[in-house]
């Protein structure tokens, strides 16, 4: 049997890739609930995007947010941008952690941003070289890397090939993005064995959606790879505005649930990660598909040994 890890590193997307797929609610709303999951123990935490508001209008306030939030020591928060301009507008804002974003498919890539891949490759390359002498830490999220919904299947050869070029332009970490949710074990084994077989030492984090209901299984699959990061969301919060039919990510508390019952720490704190879901649930006022939140109280496990 594979040896699993005994910690994993979860990043908190519930305020950015969340809530950008939520009707927009209030500013205040939004900080109450950054600050919520920075007081759970999670220490990464992706906070907010810098894109044009008329793209992402429920990331219109980014600014705000991020200057009313309280910063919590131990916490690393993160932010995503789209180009330069967002770049610019993180660095300002005091960002040293921030991710760019590309999809595999090119067709979905031209719908998210308007422009082929290998244009935002080349984008990219220049984003990278800008954070780098700004002091900041440059991730390369490839989205669609499992599947996409307007081309279908996703060669893992492919998207080992954008890796092999983010790599050779100083990318410090990676995540590959199930965008849509077709992901599977299968797929996430080809997937890494196509990217390990090439760059093997470069830092990898996996973002799982539950579309079809594999996300958990996807995780323990990554595991089984030797992967200790990943991305969920509070109450199971997100999708994709530019993938129809995508439903929410991987919710943070199913993962953590999952992970201290086979002994991995998470270092968060389950109870208060289930106060923040049930506040999520009310600042969005809908039914949130997490199942630990549906669950009774005497049904969520302590960490086993």
């Amino acid at each position: 049997m594979t040896e699993l890890p005994g910690f994993v590193s979860i990043r908190e997307v519930g305020p950015r890739d969340g809530l950008q797929n939520e009707e927009p609610i209030p500013t205040e709303a939004k900080v109450r609930l950054l600050d919520t999951l920075s007081r759970t123990g999670v220490r990464r935490i992706e906070a907010v995007s810098f894109v044009h508001p008329k793209a992402i209008p429920q990331m219109a306030d980014a600014d705000e947010v991020w200057q009313r939030a309280a910063k919590v020591d131990g916490v690393n928060y993160s932010a995503l941008v789209p180009n330069t301009r967002g770049a610019q507008r993180a660095l300002t804002a005091g960002f040293t952690e921030i991710e760019v974003v590309v999809s595999a498919s090119d067709t979905h890539n031209r719908r998210n941003v308007n422009r082929g891949t290998d244009e935002s490759l080349d984008d990219i390359a220049e984003l990278i070289d800008l954070l780098h002498g700004a002091g900041a830490t440059a991730e390369v999220i490839i989205a669609t890397s499992f599947g996409c919904p307007y081309e279908g299947d996703i060669d893992p050869g492919r998207v080992a090939a954008i890796v092999d070029r983010v790599v050779r332009d100083g990318a410090d970490r990676v995540a590959f993005g199930d965008t849509t949710g077709m992901g599977t074990p299968r797929r996430v084994r080809d997937l890494l064995a196509a990217v390990r077989e090439r760059n093997a030492d470069i830092p990898v984090l996996l973002h799982f959606h539950n579309t079809r209901g594999t996300a958990l299984a996807n995780l323990l699959t990554a595991l089984e790879f030797g992967i200790t990061e990943f991305d969920a969301s509070v109450g199971g919060l997100g999708g994709c505005p530019y993938a129809p039919g995508a439903s929410g990510n991987l919710a943070t508390e199913e993962a953590v649930h999952m992970l201290h019952d086979m002994g991995i720490d998470t270092g968060i704190d389950l109870d208060a990660l289930i106060e923040a879901a049930k506040l999520a649930e009310e600042l969005t006022a809908r039914r949130l598909p997490s199942g630990v939140l549906r669950a009774g109280p005497r049904t969520h496990l302590t960490p086993h040994p």
